[in-house]
């Protein structure tokens, strides 16, 4: 579960890179950082309820 999120918020961060990079395509930075607040949220969210659960 952990490596599928560490790969998913890599893959936002070089999508907010190549966004910022190329400036005709600033709308992928706001797309990239908004995955990769929402992947955060998401683990620690996932992460919460598993040591409820145990």
């Amino acid at each position: 579960m952990w490596t599928v999120l560490w790969i998913l918020i890599i893959a936002w961060v070089l999508l907010s890179i190549l966004g910022f990079v190329i400036e005709g395509l600033l709308w992928l930075t706001a797309i990239g950082v908004v995955l990769f607040i929402g992947t955060i949220v998401f683990g620690l969210i996932r992460q919460k309820a598993g040591r409820n659960s145990g």
